[in-house]
């Protein structure tokens, strides 16, 4: 949909769009804060840059405020046309030139087609609602994951082993990169325009929403545990079925110590020996790979898990 109240940027051309070709067009402007500057525009809306990253974002339902082709990226539309040339879409398509294109592109080869997409707005009540294919909610809380990749590599996992929903949080100094920034929505592959996400919130707040909401929390740890400290468990001995959120922390040092401490359950990868840690990301996947076998499991209660099969307790 187009934004209100801007007649003039939101009627959609008749026939063939018209040819931007001024790096001032207020239309280019806003694409190159979006996708080059990775930052919303004054709206709201982000930018998401490719051929597949535009369809998945045609295809979430997130208000959509404008579609942009460059000459070349024009090679694209047919594969676009029936979820951009409905009659109900009331975004305009736009087009510039390659050169154009490139100075407000995100990538190094761009493929010549992006989207402005205001990412979906969620209450805590929505994030902590299970689907009604979901025996439970199933949730991750990014607390201090810098790095955009492995932010949008989480979500990727999460979605795809059946995460309701996610949040990001500041853990202490280290804040959490934007899940709906350019490299952060590649690497999602569009999950992040899917699940319902809460955005920047505050850790602490977070936690104890969570708390009186009845959500279990996991501590993803990194840390062995001391002396009269609660034993940390591995993913598999953890009922996923329950509403449970998964705490992920900072790339190097984790979660901070109180956090894990206040946490519900600690969680702790078994690894054969001299391996420290893993890849926030991979850990992650790791742990919701057996939230989903349970989950799994539980949905088709005809199916048993041979015993040959189970993680070793």
């Amino acid at each position: 949909m187009a934004t209100p109240g801007k007649t003039a940027r939101s009627a959609r051309p008749v026939g063939e769009p018209t040819l931007l070709t001024s790096r001032d067009n207020r239309w280019l402007k806003d694409f190159r804060v979006a996708l080059r500057g990775g930052l919303p525009t004054e709206d709201g809306f982000v930018g998401v840059e490719g051929v597949r990253l535009v369809e998945e974002a045609l295809r979430s339902g997130c208000r959509v405020q404008a579609v942009l082709f460059s000459e070349s990226g024009e090679r694209h539309h047919e594969r676009l046309a029936s979820l951009i040339d409905r009659r109900e879409m009331a975004f305009p398509i736009l087009r510039t030139t390659d050169r154009l294109f490139e100075g407000l592109a995100d990538t190094e080869h761009p493929q010549g087609v992006a989207a402005l997409v205001h990412p979906r707005e969620t209450s805590f009540d929505e994030f902590v609602h299970a689907s009604p294919t979901a025996c439970a909610p199933l949730l991750v809380v990014l607390a201090g994951v810098q790095d955009p990749g492995n932010v949008g590599t989480i979500l990727r996992t999460a979605a795809a082993f059946g995460a309701t929903g996610a949040a990001t949080a500041a853990s202490g100094i280290s804040g959490t990169a934007n899940p709906f920034s350019p490299k952060a929505l590649r690497a999602s592959a569009g999950a992040a325009l899917h699940l319902p996400i809460l955005a920047g919130m505050s850790l602490s707040i977070l936690l104890a929403q969570l708390k009186v909401a009845g959500v279990r929390t996991l501590a993803s740890s990194v840390h062995e545990p001391r002396d009269g400290e609660q034993p940390q468990l591995a993913p598999w001995e953890v009922d996923w079925c329950q509403p449970v959120a998964l705490l992920v922390g900072n790339e190097g040092a984790g979660l901070p110590e109180e956090v894990e401490r206040g946490a519900d359950t600690r969680l702790r990868i078994p690894m054969a020996s001299g391996i420290e840690s893993l890849n926030a990301a991979a850990a992650a996947a790791v742990v919701f790979y057996e939230a989903a076998r349970q989950r799994n499991a539980a949905a088709a209660p005809g199916i048993q898990t041979s015993a040959t099969t189970r993680p070793p307790k």
